[in-house]
C-alpha cells in the first residue's frame, strides 16, 4: 500500500522495523486476528450444538475478507471498532454473522488476540537476536586472542582482548535471549470469561459443567494457554513483564552501541561501524564518518526504557474488575515497543557483521597505554623475590607518572626504559625479564580462552 506522506506517519510504519513486525502489527492483521479468534468461538460452540454446520462453513468462507473502510464507515456510527468490525463480518456472512459473538464480551476477543500478537512480535524478536548473538559469536572466534587496551573509568587499564571485550555483550545478550524465552513460555490470554470473568453468559449457553471442557477445547483450537483467572481482561501485568523483558534488551543493545561510539571516536580509533562508499556524514563537514548507527540504537534504546513505566501503569491502575484508561496508550505501546526492539536489533547486526577492527590503531593504543600495566607485574614479581611490596609500588608510581608526562606531552612512552634503568628495580629482576613482563599477549590471561567458550556456549544454545 502507498505511504501517505500528506499526514502524520509514524517512522515504525516506513523508516524503522521490518516488513514482517509491521505487518504483524497491522491494522489489518489485527482483524484477521479478531476474526480467526470469532470463528474458533463458533467452532468450539458447534460442538455444543449453539452453530450449524451451515453457519460455520459461512463464517470460514469470509474470515480472510477484512474491509477495514467499511468497518470504519459503521465505527463512525457506532464509535466501537470491535463491534464493527463485528458487524462487517457479519455482513459478510449473512447465514453465519448471527451466530458470532455468543456469550463474549469485547475483551475475549481483543485480550486473546494480543496475548497471539506478543506471542508472534517474541517469535520475531528471538529470531533477529539469534542472528545477533550468531554474528557476535563470529566475530568474538576471530578476535579472541587479539590484544586490545582495556578502560576502567575511561582511562586506560590492562590489556585484554577484542573478543573478550565482544563476550561481554554477547553475555548480557544471551541471558535477554534466555528472558526472553521465558517470558514468551509464560504468556497466556485471558480466555473465554464474558464481561467480568465469571463466564457467567457462557454457563447460561452452555451449562456451568461445560464451561471449563468449553475454555479447554478453545485453548487447544488457538493453541493458547489461558489464565484460570482474570476479569475482563488479561492481568496487566502480563505487558509490563513483557515490556520489562525488552527494555532489558535495549539496556544490552545500548551498551554495545555506545561503548562502539568511544571505540570509533578519532582518538581513539580502533573500530569502526560500515560506511557506505557513497554515505554522507554531514552536509556541512565532508570528512565526517557519524556512528549513526550506533546513535539511533542508544536513541531508540532510551525511549524503549521508559515503556514499562506506562506499562507499570497500566497494571497498577486496571481498578476492580476493570477500567478503560489503558486501552488508548495500548495501541501504541505495544506495537512500537516491539517495532524499537526490531530496529534496534537489526541495526545492531548490519554493525556487528560489517565491524571494521583497525588493528594499526590498536597497536598503536597499546604502545602508547600497555606499558603501565607492566608496573603490577613489576610489582609482584619483585615481591615474590623479597622486595617490599610497598617501597615498591611507591617506586612504580613515580615513573609512571613521569612517564605518563611523556605520554600527554605527545612523546612515547618510556616507562619500561625507566623501570630498566632503575636499580633498585633491576636488583630483583634483571632488565630482560621487565621487557617480558611488559609483552602485552603474556598479559591477557583466560580472556581467549573465556571468549572462545563463550562463542560455543552461544552456539550450542541457539543450534536448536
Amino acid at each position: 500500500m502507498p505511504v501517505d506522506f500528506d499526514s502524520y506517519l509514524s517512522p515504525f510504519s516506513w523508516r524503522y522495523a521490518s516488513p514482517e513486525m509491521r505487518a504483524l502489527w497491522s491494522e489489518r492483521g489485527k482483524r484477521l486476528l479478531w476474526r480467526r479468534i470469532w470463528l474458533a468461538l463458533a467452532k468450539v460452540q458447534s460442538g455444543y450444538g449453539l452453530v450449524s454446520a451451515e453457519q460455520l462453513a459461512d463464517l470460514a468462507a469470509h474470515a480472510a475478507g477484512v474491509d477495514i473502510p467499511r468497518a470504519l464507515q459503521i465505527e463512525a456510527e457506532i464509535h466501537h471498532d470491535l463491534m464493527a468490525e463485528l458487524k462487517t463480518y457479519a455482513e459478510q456472512a449473512p447465514t453465519g454473522g448471527g451466530a458470532l459473538h455468543l456469550g463474549a464480551t469485547s475483551m475475549d476477543i481483543e485480550d486473546n488476540a494480543d496475548a497471539l500478537r506478543l506471542r508472534g512480535a517474541l517469535d520475531l524478536t528471538l529470531a533477529r537476536l539469534k542472528d545477533l548473538l550468531m554474528a557476535l559469536a563470529g566475530k568474538i572466534d576471530d578476535y579472541a586472542g587479539l590484544p586490545v587496551m582495556a578502560f576502567t573509568h575511561l582511562q586506560p587499564a590492562e590489556p585484554s582482548t577484542l573478543g573478550y571485550r565482544l563476550a561481554s555483550y554477547a553475555q548480557d545478550l544471551l541471558e535477554d535471549y534466555a528472558a526472553l524465552q521465558a517470558v514468551r513460555a509464560g504468556l497466556r490470554g485471558k480466555g473465554f470469561k464474558g464481561a467480568v470473568g465469571t463466564a457467567a453468559a457462557y454457563g447460561d449457553l452452555l451449562g456451568l459443567a461445560n464451561v471449563d471442557e468449553f475454555e479447554q477445547r478453545l485453548s487447544a483450537e488457538l493453541d493458547l494457554p489461558f489464565y484460570p483467572v482474570a476479569a475482563q481482561t488479561y492481568p496487566r501485568k502480563q505487558d509490563y513483564t513483557v515490556l520489562a523483558a525488552l527494555a532489558g534488551l535495549g539496556a544490552s543493545l545500548y551498551k554495545l552501541a555506545f561503548d562502539l561510539r568511544v571505540l570509533q571516536s578519532p582518538p581513539v580509533g580502533e573500530l569502526s561501524e560500515p560506511f557506505g562508499s557513497k554515505q554522507v556524514g554531514s552536509s556541512a563537514m565532508p570528512f565526517k564518518r557519524n556512528p549513526i548507527n550506533a546513535e539511533k540504537i542508544d536513541s531508540l534504546a532510551r525511549a524503549l526504557s521508559v515503556m514499562p513505566q506506562v506499562a507499570w501503569g497500566n497494571a497498577a491502575h486496571s481498578l476492580l474488575e476493570r477500567t478503560l484508561d489503558d486501552s488508548a496508550n495500548r495501541r501504541s505501546l505495544l506495537p512500537e515497543a516491539f517495532l524499537t526492539a526490531d530496529e534496534l536489533l537489526g541495526t545492531a547486526v548490519k554493525i556487528t557483521r560489517g565491524l571494521v577492527v583497525r588493528e594499526e590503531a590498536i597497536a598503536r593504543n597499546l604502545a602508547i597505554y600497555a606499558p603501565f600495566a607492566a608496573t603490577e607485574r613489576v610489582m609482584m614479581a619483585a615481591a615474590r623475590t623479597g622486595a617490599d611490596r610497598q617501597a615498591m609500588h611507591e617506586r612504580l608510581r613515580e615513573h609512571a607518572l613521569a612517564a605518563w608526562a611523556e605520554v600527554q606531552a605527545g612523546r612515547p612512552n618510556d616507562l619500561i626504559a625507566r623501570l630498566q634503568g632503575d636499580a633498585a628495580i633491576t636488583q630483583h629482576m634483571p632488565a630482560a625479564q621487565i621487557a617480558t613482563l611488559a609483552e602485552v599477549n603474556g598479559y591477557v590471561g583466560t580472556a581467549p580462552q573465556r571468549a572462545r567458550e563463550l562463542a560455543e556456549k552461544i552456539r550450542g544454545m541457539l543450534a536448536g
